[in-house]
């Protein structure tokens, strides 16, 4: 049986509630809850069932810089610039802990997999480690020298990744609390990092337009995208590894096929600045924000894998050798001469079969 063609993505929900632009996004386990938070102070809790309403959560007390929920859905953390960090229940009580984590503005708050700790990362420089449960501080990450703007657990919990304005990507081992690498960014700052689902790698979004994939086992830059013409402000995994959507100033949502290391989709849905955006946990849809103050659904619809057979998670190809290949994908595949994007083509092949399952 030929599997179904891929289909268009589509917009499915728009939310309107904030006052100022939003700044962060991230889907509840289930998908029945989506958490925004923005300039306005405060977070919005959206639900996918229609004609439901939103939740309100007021406490912090500046602009809501980042959210996430906690693995299982029943907490939701929020970082601020008002220094905090809020742990809420997500239901319409809205009832949250707070605990002052650092001494300049949270710019990033992340769950470990297992539940069990959260990592932030501020403008006071450092990277902190948290009991999730019992809201403790376990250690502290110091080795940037300037803002850090984002900080991710690995999907196995055991490495860190971060991203700062002074220019570096740093690598760090959880358990010895060492920098194992520094990926230093010549070109701009790195604004977001995530690591791929397969904890293999990671992708930097950059100031400089830039989205670049290195292999956090050789240390080796896999893929380098030039598709924006402005800022790159956020990026999210598909939760198979195959795709990955970037969220730019220059006020479009791009969807890349990693595999093939190619643009798949442009999207234009805000006015000005797109400055997040994030997968649902299966991949079957995609939230994003703007600083036109709107949070908007997307059904994906271009993944027809069976989401129950989301474990595929393999590392994207190297970057080809073709010509310019290696220095940017280029947006427009048919510019390339069709012998040279065949030879692209050949060589990812070859370099796919030889990396291990």
């Amino acid at each position: 049986m030929a599997a179904p063609s891929p289909e268009d993505p589509s917009l499915e929900r728009h939310f309107k509630g904030h006052r100022d632009a939003v700044t962060c996004v991230d889907f509840s386990l289930n998908t029945k809850q989506l958490a925004s938070g923005s300039m306005d102070s405060c977070l919005m809790i959206w639900h996918m069932k229609p004609q439901s309403r939103a939740y309100r959560f007021t406490g912090h007390k500046d602009a809501v810089t980042c959210v996430n929920f906690s693995p299982s859905g029943h907490l939701l953390a929020s970082g601020s610039r008002d220094k905090t960090v809020r742990i809420w229940i997500p239901n319409v009580k809205g009832e949250s802990t707070v605990f002052r984590a650092h001494t300049a503005t949270v710019r990033s708050v992340h769950f470990c997999s297992d539940g069990q700790s959260l990592v932030t990362a501020s403008d006071d420089k450092t990277v902190k480690v948290w009991s999730t449960h019992r809201q403790r501080f376990l250690f502290s990450l110091s080795q940037h020298i300037n803002w850090v703007r984002c900080a991710r657990f690995s999907p196995d919990g055991r490495l860190i990744v971060s991203a700062s304005d002074d220019k570096t990507v740093k690598l760090w081992d959880k358990t010895s609390r060492e920098c194992i690498h520094s990926y230093c960014e010549h070109g701009g700052f790195v604004t977001y990092v995530d690591f791929h689902p397969s904890g293999t790698c990671i992708a930097a979004a950059g100031m400089d337009n830039t989205v670049k994939v290195w292999d956090v086992r050789t240390q080796r830059l896999l893929q380098h995208y030039q598709l924006h013409s402005a800022a790159v402000n956020a990026l999210s995994f598909h939760p198979s590894g195959n795709y990955l959507i970037t969220a730019s100033s220059d006020s479009t949502l791009k969807i890349l096929d990693l595999m093939e290391g190619r643009l798949l989709y442009t999207l234009h849905g805000h006015q000005g600045p797109a400055t997040t955006v994030a997968f649902s946990r299966t991949g079957e849809y995609f939230a994003s924000g703007g600083s036109d103050e709107q949070v908007m659904v997307w059904k994906s619809n271009f993944d027809t894998v069976d989401y129950g057979d989301v474990k595929v998670q393999r590392p994207p190809p190297l970057a080809s050798s073709a010509g310019n290949l290696t220095v940017s994908i280029l947006e427009q595949r048919l510019t390339l001469a069709e012998d040279k994007l065949k030879q692209c083509l050949e060589n990812q092949q070859l370099i796919m079969q030889r990396t291990p399952s």
